[in-house]
């Protein structure tokens, strides 16, 4: 059991440009296919909600907002649109009211299209707030791929390298980086909307191709928090996913149905404790 409650934000604001033949919103696909692999019961999204701790839960819209709405009114207290893609730490600034106004102590931060993730593992990430100023989920895969990785000092988590950066350290560098990221922080709610208000005023410039245009747009980056964290003395802590397949991201259809074939494994493997 939770001692304690925690807020959670939900992330599910985008499309996913890979998944093809697809235009929801990805979130809603579902973890048990019937007519295909984009139609069928238990979405991802009420998923994920039903594994959150106890506590408010707000949920950042944007593609298709009336359908995630629709699908999620059991489950969510508060709709938050995100005007503008403009990045997970923009997405954090459009919650901040949302933050402001619960009396929480702890904020868990988690990505829409992450369905596996369990009840035992957000409750490490909350209850490492006890000692951590904020903690990251990482997950420890066979292949790095293009994924952000933790550099580390023992316990501690120094910065979040993403791979056009890491990809050019020396080989023996980058082997020893065998952590990585799940897109998935708690945070002690005081501090994170303290240092909201500082990301607020550094935007990165990222080129992205927009309407067959390659444009130059600002967004903001959960991920800098970490460094403006570190630089300040706090601490940020990390816990490890018992199983990388926890921390599967549903990005194109591929991942879903593998992500389907590891959720009917986890049902079956629990219905001899059901009987």
């Amino acid at each position: 059991m939770y001692k304690e409650q925690a807020a959670s934000i939900v992330l599910a604001a985008g499309r996913g440009s890979r998944m093809e033949g697809f235009s929801g919103n990805k979130t809603l696909l579902p973890l048990i296919p019937k007519a295909s692999i984009y139609e069928g019961e238990q979405h991802i999204l009420r998923h994920i909600l039903s594994q959150l701790p106890p506590g408010p839960k707000g949920i950042i819209v944007h593609h298709c907002k009336e359908e995630v709405q629709a699908c999620t009114r059991c489950g969510a207290d508060s709709y938050i649109e995100q005007p503008v893609l403009n990045g997970t730490g923009g997405a954090l600034l459009a919650a901040y009211r949302f933050m402001e106004r619960t009396s929480c102590a702890n904020v868990l931060v988690t990505m829409g299209d992450v369905p596996l993730v369990t009840p035992r593992t957000y409750r490490a990430l909350v209850g490492a707030l006890a000692r951590q100023s904020m903690v990251v989920l990482g997950f420890t895969p066979e292949d790095k791929k293009k994924y952000g990785v933790l550099e580390i000092d023992g316990d501690n988590v120094l910065k979040i390298t993403e791979w056009k950066i890491w990809k050019d350290y020396p080989a023996k560098r980058r082997e020893a980086l065998n952590i990585c990221n799940a897109g998935i922080y708690a945070f002690t709610r005081a501090l994170l909307l303290q240092y909201l208000q500082r990301l607020a005023g550094a935007p990165q410039k990222v080129e992205k191709m927009i309407d067959g245009r390659l444009q130059i747009i600002k967004e903001y980056f959960i991920t800098d928090i970490v460094g403006y964290l570190t630089s300040d003395g706090y601490s940020v802590g990390y816990q490890i996913a018992a199983d990388p397949n926890e921390t599967l991201g549903v990005d194109d259809p591929d991942a879903l149905r593998l992500a389907q074939a590891l959720y009917a494994r986890r049902r079956l493997a629990k219905a001899p404790c059901e009987r």
